[in-house]
């Protein structure tokens, strides 16, 4: 902020000395010309500087050299109130197109200071040494105290704390954590103090991932900001060469004085400038970049977000993306009186095993168990599950094998082959070779999946499902979401192989994934986004990133670069028809050099206002239905 402060002090003491010039005039002529010489001094040096240095080092022009030359043409004709007031308005515009580019890096500022430059380092001897984040190895061990900022990336040695992870996440809920569980630099200890083990360098955390992703993409200009910025240096040669033929041959064409010629010269090498059209992409895009990494989202360069304005097709991986990515018991069938023992045994022998179909059914059911089921032993058969022994029968737990297990209740018939034809897996539980239970595990869609699907679908953006998981599971979860077009059974290439066909179809394509065999089909779409708890693989070739892992943040998203793209389109239009009428006015003479200063330099103000609306939070949507919501699910196969 302090840079901003200094920004904005040629600016007051241009104001204030035109001011004085002002005031002075009736006492003494000379006082008010050194005060306005005064004031085109000190609010154009700078602009000045910058482009002789451009001009002398990359033999460009630009506009900066277009309003030093417009001040001193006012100065010779004898405006200088008139030269004055055009440096101020000029110097204004550019402290707002520095505020903006200031505003856009507090988000990479407000990271940088929340992540800590010291550690404490647990030594052989259990002996505390500080030490610099950057001197710290993978392996050695760190104290966190109560409080305070996590430095570095690693896992809970210690047997559980209480994490704030909402500079990753944006969860504002603090998360406890287990032994072995993994913790992140830029976090903050709520809980007591703990040990983490280190599993990175400083420069391979997720925080330091995310502040350089923030610092490329600010770098990063969009495609349209690009082509204003390398059409700039020719129009600004035009401008220069026409006005002084303007001035040799208005008299001859229009019967004008050569005084009269000069000041409309003049009045034209202002109103000509391209200040607002230069200013009509950049601020805009840095307001949306900080606006995105506000709210979760990673965007490596103004252009990928300038892209997704253009998106017609969008590919989703399914395991981790669309769905939570563990399964969850979703029915449960008892086929016996005995339905808390059944329960019991079934925890019991689960609870002993990390498989995540295991922990998933442990998760389901929340029944006490007795000293003497507690400590039943298991044993593990191959392809089939867990037994175990208990009061004489043996019990057992495992996939429904229907070859082996011959039942002759026709409802638990119906219910299985209904668990079946919806992609689930079917777990049972036996006694004696008895079925006792049949229980159906898939892994369900998050929250938010559908909303999003229907999102995309309302702004007739293709929507798929690519995933390497069985056609049968696959259907479930896409005719669940709305997803329109089905690809499984997809290996990495076959992945890739889709990836390249719906690019050759609808041209701006994007693929959402989060794993390593996404990698190579987030890099053939137009843009590859990857979810935040992702692969580190993912996240570095991905376009984009949504660090909190939330999908609601990739509508968010494609609403903010639908308005930049809006807004960048209304700057244009705006400052090409105001160039257009001014330099119009001046030929027909109704323009004098005051009034085409305030046009002139208003105008580029009004833009980069317009660009700084950016900077708000989007409001919240009303849901739309989707024109495709009743089309059938397509699934696919892949061409040869």
């Amino acid at each position: 902020m302090n840079n901003i402060k200094y920004t904005f002090i040629p600016v007051i003491s241009c104001l204030s000395l035109m001011l004085l010039g002002l005031l002075s005039q009736a006492i003494s002529p000379y006082l008010s010309l050194a005060f306005y010489l005064g004031a085109i001094l000190f609010g154009g040096f700078k602009q000045t500087q910058e482009g002789l240095i451009e001009l002398w080092e990359e033999h460009t022009l630009n506009v900066d050299l277009l309003m030093a030359l417009a001040a001193i043409g006012a100065c010779l004709i004898g405006e200088f109130f008139e030269g004055a007031m055009l440096t101020f308005i000029f110097c204004l515009s550019g402290a707002l197109e520095e505020y903006t580019t200031s505003k856009s890096q507090q988000e990479i500022t407000a990271l940088m200071n929340l992540q800590p430059h010291k550690a404490q380092r647990l030594t052989e001897k259990e002996e505390l040494e500080e030490i610099a984040v950057e001197e710290l190895t993978i392996h050695d061990r760190v104290f966190v105290s109560k409080g305070a900022t996590i430095p570095i990336d690693g896992f809970l040695e210690s047997s559980q704390a209480v994490v704030d992870e909402a500079t990753i996440s944006g969860e504002s809920i603090p998360v406890e954590k287990k032994q072995q569980d993994e913790l992140f630099a830029g976090t903050i200890n709520q809980g007591n103090p703990f040990i983490l083990r280190v599993t990175k360098k400083s420069t391979d955390t997720v925080f330091a991932k995310i502040i350089k992703l923030v610092e490329e993409a600010q770098n990063t200009p969009t495609k349209t900001a690009s082509f204003i910025s390398r059409i700039e240096n020719t129009y600004v040669k035009c401008v220069l060469l026409f006005v002084p033929l303007m001035v040799l041959f208005s008299s001859f064409f229009f019967g004008w004085s050569l005084q009269e010629s000069f000041y409309r010269g003049m009045v034209l090498l202002v109103v000509a400038s391209p200040c607002a059209l230069v200013a009509s992409a950049t601020p805009a895009t840095l307001a949306a970049l900080s606006n995105a990494a506000r709210n979760g989202v990673l965007i490596k360069g103004g252009f990928h977000l300038e892209q997704f304005a253009q998106l017609r097709s969008i590919a989703f991986d399914k395991t981790g993306t669309l769905t939570q990515g563990k399964p969850v018991v979703t029915d449960s069938y008892f086929v016996t009186d005995d339905v808390l023992i059944s329960q019991q045994i079934l925890v019991s022998m689960e609870e002993k095993t990390t498989h995540p179909l295991a922990q998933a059914i442990v998760a389901h059911f929340d029944c006490q168990i007795p000293k003497e089921i507690q400590q039943l032993s298991i044993e593990e058969m191959t392809g089939f599950g867990l037994r175990t022994t208990y009061q004489g029968n043996e019990w057992g737990v495992g996939k429904w094998l229907p070859e082996k297990r011959k039942i002759q209740d026709q409802e638990i018939k119906r219910q299985i082959a209904l668990l079946e034809q919806q992609g689930k897996t079917v777990i049972a539980l036996t006694r004696d070779d008895e079925l006792m239970a049949v229980l159906g595990l898939l892994d369900v869609p998050k929250d938010n999946a559908k909303q999003v699907i229907d999102y995309f679908n309302a702004q007739n953006i293709s929507t798929s499902m690519i995933t390497g998981d069985n056609k049968g599971t696959a259907q479930v979860i896409a005719k669940q979401i709305g997803i329109h077009n089905l690809f499984a059974d997809c290996t990495p290439a076959k992945k890739t192989k889709y990836a390249q066909q719906q690019k050759e179809t609808y041209e701006v394509t994007a693929m959402v994934g989060d794993g390593v065999n996404d990698a190579p089909a987030l890099a053939t779409a137009s843009l590859g986004i990857a979810m935040g708890q992702g692969t580190d693989v993912a996240m570095e070739i991905a376009d984009i990133v949504l660090v909190k892992n939330d999908l609601h943040q990739l509508t968010y998203t494609h609403r903010l670069s639908l308005k930049m793209k809006k807004i960048i389109k209304q700057n244009i239009l705006f400052s090409l028809t105001m160039i257009c009428l001014l330099i119009l006015s001046n030929f027909l003479q109704f323009l004098n050099l005051p009034l085409g200063v305030v046009g002139h330099e208003g105008s580029t103000i009004l833009v980069i206002l317009n660009g700084l609306r950016l900077l708000k939070p989007l409001p919240v949507p009303k849901q739309k239905e989707p024109p495709c919501a009743s089309c059938p699910l397509q699934s696919t196969e892949l061409s040869s």
